[in-house]
């Protein structure tokens, strides 16, 4: 089973994709290094986010096609407005983060 099912199977209701409009309690945002400017892609992932939402940032392991270093992660999150939580092995190929908005900035 691929994670975005398993993801989607968890929560009881199919994701939505990047086109959708409707305010969203949790976004899943697959990362690789030549996809741009991460700053730019978190500011846009906070456009729909409610209030207690939280963003999952999704990237290949070190080793791997696209992988983002740790300290690009680090030095974008804050400037979107975000704090970094966790990270973790998601799959054998990606590592998950979980960043949330400033209580500040909301």
């Amino acid at each position: 089973m691929q994670l975005q099912e398993a993801i989607a199977l968890k929560c009881g209701s199919p994701l939505l994709d990047d086109d959708s409009q409707e305010v969203v309690d949790g976004v899943i945002l697959w990362w690789r290094e030549e996809d741009g400017d991460l700053v730019d892609e978190l500011v846009d992932a906070l456009t729909f986010l409610t209030e207690e939402g939280h963003i999952w940032l999704m990237n290949p392991k070190m080793g791997q096609p696209g992988h983002t270093p740790p300290s690009e992660i680090q030095d974008a999150v804050p400037t979107a407005g975000l704090t970094q939580t966790t990270t973790f092995v998601a799959t054998p190929h990606w590592t998950a983060t979980r960043l949330v908005p400033h209580k500040s900035k909301r």
